[in-house]
């Protein structure tokens, strides 16, 4: 495993860093996001991983999970909800009832609209079954392109978020010398049976389901491009032997913000994280 808690940076990364570090940008407000580390047990456990297309405006090229931003109606879901309360998702992310409530529904729905994988059902103790026929198409692109609200889509189907499905485990914001930052909450959440994840969103290129270790591997061999985040979470969940044990220790682990930082010796940057 690479140590990251020094990484020399490179190319435009590295020259937007050492802008900011002379004091030429201010730093942009982080938005909150969700990403979603799906799980499915194989001979060991592996994750569901995109690469973005290299056209886009944050993370191009990077291999990553499902997520993306917080939207305006992910914190209109409280009366769809079934699991942990949003106070609970608080104190474990350190942030309000609100705010956890919208990471929770960003999180669902994001999950959906990049995999076509929901985590929701008709009742408190069920998950849909298959969503890959074509107006379950037809909504997951509805969402994607905001033209259907993520509350109205729950009401309309008649389902349940299911926020016990999704284990908080782990919460990064951006560097604060990146043009467009995030504050975004990492949930681990099993693939639901009867459920298939689909090549389907237009932000990524390709699509895989991977073990953890071997993800890392290729990262290290210089196959693949991950931030920081990515990397480190595929490398803890490589030391677990099965899904049930990611699930179980997500409810133990203790979450603290982690945002990297700059520290430049000479004309050369370097990404700290600690």
């Amino acid at each position: 495993m690479r140590d990251l808690k020094s990484q020399l940076m490179t190319g435009r990364m590295a020259e937007v860093a050492l802008e900011y570090a002379e004091g030429t940008r201010t730093p942009a407000e982080p938005r909150p996001a969700s990403t979603v580390i799906l799980l499915r047990d194989a001979m060991r456990p592996e994750v569901y991983l995109l690469r973005r297309q290299r056209t886009m405006a944050f993370a191009a090229g990077m291999t990553v999970f499902p997520g993306g931003r917080v939207d305006a109606t992910d914190s209109t879901v409280a009366d769809s909800w079934s699991g942990p309360s949003p106070e609970w998702f608080g104190e474990r992310l350190g942030c309000s009832a609100e705010t956890a409530a919208a990471y929770v529904a960003a999180a669902v729905r994001e999950t959906f609209e990049e995999s076509g994988v929901l985590l929701a059902g008709p009742s408190k103790d069920s998950v849909v079954g298959d969503t890959t026929g074509a107006d379950w198409e037809a909504d997951r692109v509805a969402l994607e392109t905001r033209e259907l609200g993520f509350s109205e889509f729950l009401h309309r189907r008649g389902l349940v978020l299911r926020a016990d499905l999704l284990g908080p485990w782990a919460h990064w914001i951006t560097p604060e010398f990146e043009p467009k930052r995030y504050d975004t909450a990492f949930f681990v959440a099993a693939l639901p049976a009867g459920q298939v994840t689909r090549d389907v969103t237009s932000e990524s290129d390709q699509v895989t389901w991977i073990r953890p270790a071997d993800a890392v591997a290729a990262v290290d061999a210089g196959e693949v491009l991950m931030l920081p985040p990515t990397y480190i979470c595929c490398h803890e969940l490589s030391q677990y032997d099965d899904v049930a044990a990611i699930l179980d220790a997500a409810g133990e682990r203790e979450i603290r913000a982690i945002m990297p930082t700059v520290r430049v010796d000479g004309d050369q940057a370097y990404l700290e994280t600690t």
